[in-house]
């Protein structure tokens, strides 16, 4: 059997505000609104069947919209009936996923924008190969507790060289 990298299709992010989730992606990142939020509930229809599979019971309803990057990448925005904030938000420790990352060829540009809706640059912006190569990379956060990394080039080139030193 022949093995081959799959691509990757979407992301599901938990937010407070999925109204104000939705106008961070789609005014900020340029990404394309695919589906408004609409309210899911806990019954029997297919999607609430399948939320129960995935929740367990009592998760009563949620809001939830989807979005689409330029190449196609869906970014899927919930929001939880009686969601909160964790306490120590930035878990880098914890098994799971901690971050996502976005490409754009002006991550300075971009970092502005995020700062002035509400989100946060957690670290300075950084080059991967000072003086040899352009590639420029930022940690950031959207204004509901997000982190993800800003890319100036693509992940191959970034990583082509095979070492960091």
């Amino acid at each position: 059997m022949t093995q081959f990298p799959r691509t990757f299709s979407h992301i599901g992010l938990s937010v407070p505000d999925v109204e104000a989730a939705v106008k961070f992606y789609a005014d900020v990142m340029g990404f394309y609104v695919l589906m408004p939020p609409s309210v899911v509930t806990e019954d029997d229809s297919a999607i609430g069947q399948m939320c129960t599979d995935v929740f367990g019971p009592n998760w009563k309803k949620l809001s939830i919209a989807h979005l689409s990057t330029g190449d196609g990448i869906g970014i899927e925005l919930f929001e939880f009936n009686d969601n909160f904030a964790p306490d120590e938000n930035f878990a880098f420790r914890r098994h799971g996923t901690f971050h996502f990352a976005i490409q754009d060829p002006n991550p300075e540009a971009l970092v502005e924008k995020i700062v002035a809706a509400g989100g946060k640059q957690r670290m300075p912006i950084r080059e991967y190969f000072p003086g040899e190569k352009p590639y420029r990379m930022v940690y950031v956060e959207d204004p509901f507790g997000n982190i993800f990394e800003l890319y100036s080039h693509s992940y191959e080139l970034t990583y082509s060289a095979g070492s960091y030193a």
